[in-house]
């Protein structure tokens, strides 16, 4: 019989064990975050009707789409979790209790080509506030809070929140006389950061054929380096919109402090746009202050209403996303995965010395029903190779059990880490190193180390 090549797809990600105890670390103090301020879980299922998602789609995202078909019906993967958020809110309006704080943590798939750091298949993790009928804009305020209590908890330090708000630019857009050009004006400023100013400019007055003029003061608005409310303020009083986007902009950076954002995390930045039109108020973009090259790896805003192709009700939101396997995976490139976090499968391996088996079994079970994650090795090898076993996959804890412990009511640990070998009682020592795993099991997976 002829041997298939075993191969992962190209765009999906499987990691070893020690890596997926990282990523499984990641999304458990995220959880743990989204719930300090009061999100509720959410799983919806991977695959939809192909008309739920296709129900906004169009264009790139139609693209993207993996559509499959089973007998008469048309079914697809979704390609990010929002859609099936407004699905589920209009089906459950009735029996869903307003504000609706959601968090949701999964798997979405999206067609497009494989590269480094962006994938087909990938974990998102979302948040959202939908408000029913309307929206205060304390929530805008709080979702920086909350992405930087996510990031902080991950062992990240040195990012930064970009808060902008698309009123304010779409009304700034109005007081140059920018009609239908606007949307793509929108979406050519978001390609700030990566195109950089000289490239915009061309955009701006060549394939977008503004003027000069415009285009300037353009330029000059989104990259302006001083308090950013100064240059706001030179246009307050023109335009409504631009009015109520500057206000809130302000409102928003009112609350951060006793958000508990500092101000070295967060940047009131002009450029950033989301070029989505789906976004009418406040938007975010996260980024790693010293791999900038990376882009953006949390970002989001608010919008006017989640579900208007399934309802009538208006439900209006403010969310962020944050791609979990593409960080995952930066961070893991950038070797700032936490060396001293705890990723052994088991916290204390048995070795039992003796052919009789039910004392190894009897101490497994005090030491689980502890909370000691314990293995027992009951392999007929050579001792070298059994503590072999346990130093391959960074247990931190060996257990001898021999005649002499037996004999002596003791057992033998040896510490990994250091060599040191201690002989006890089983109670003394199973306290000892629960103290010790629980110090270590508290490390952040993440060490920001400097760069």
């Amino acid at each position: 019989m002829n041997k298939i090549k075993p191969r992962t797809l190209s765009g999906f990600m499987e990691l070893l064990p020690n890596q997926q105890v990282y990523f499984d670390s990641m999304a458990r103090r995220l959880r743990e975050s989204f719930s300090l301020y009061g999100f509720t879980p959410l799983d919806t299922p991977l695959m939809e009707a192909a008309e739920i998602l296709l129900a906004k789609g169009g264009g790139e995202t139609e693209k993207q789409i993996y559509l499959l078909s089973k007998g008469d019906t048309d079914l697809a993967l979704r390609y990010e979790l929002t859609t099936s958020l407004a699905k589920y809110t209009a089906l459950n309006y009735g029996r869903l209790t307003f504000p609706f704080r959601r968090y949701e943590i999964g798997k979405v798939y999206r067609g497009e080509r494989a590269q480094r750091g962006r994938f087909r298949e990938f974990y998102q993790a979302d948040i959202d506030i939908i408000g029913d009928g309307g929206l205060d804009i304390l929530n805008e305020a709080e979702i920086p809070s909350v992405i930087y209590k996510c990031f902080t908890s991950l062992g990240l330090e040195r990012f930064v929140i970009h808060i902008n708000n698309r009123k304010a630019l779409s009304g700034f857009f109005e007081i140059l006389g920018i009609g239908e050009e606007a949307t793509d004006v929108m979406r050519s400023v978001d390609k700030l950061s990566k195109i950089g100013v000289e490239r915009l400019s061309e955009i701006l007055s060549g394939d977008l054929n503004l003027t000069q003029a415009q285009t300037s003061e353009i330029i000059n608005f989104v990259t302006y380096q001083g308090d950013p409310f100064e240059v706001l303020g030179k246009y307050k009083g023109k335009n409504e919109m631009f009015d109520s986007g500057a206000d809130e902009l302000a409102a928003v950076k009112e609350h951060l402090a006793g958000l508990g954002v500092p101000d070295t995390h967060f940047k009131i930045d002009l450029s950033i746009a989301r070029g989505l039109d789906y976004y009418t108020g406040t938007v975010y973009e996260t980024y790693m202050s010293d791999y900038p090259e990376v882009g953006s790896v949390c970002g989001g805003g608010r919008y006017d209403n989640l579900a208007e192709y399934f309802t009538d009700k208006n439900l209006p939101g403010v969310g962020v996303a944050i791609g979990l396997s593409r960080l995952f995976y930066i961070l893991q490139e950038q070797n700032l995965l936490n060396e001293s976090a705890l990723t052994a499968p088991s916290d204390v391996l048995i070795i039992p010395m003796t052919d009789d088996l039910s004392h190894a079994v009897a101490l497994a079970t005090k030491m689980r029903e502890a909370g000691l994650r314990t293995q027992i090795y009951g392999e007929g090898k050579k001792f070298k190779v059994k503590v072999s076993y346990a130093d391959k996959l960074n247990i931190p804890y060996v257990v001898f059990l021999g005649e002499d412990e037996l004999s002596e009511g003791k057992i033998t640990v040896k510490d990994m880490a250091t060599g040191g070998q201690t002989k006890a009682s089983p109670a003394v020592l199973i306290a000892n190193i629960s103290e010790k795993i629980k110090s270590m099991r508290s490390a952040a997976p993440i060490a920001d180390k400097p760069y």
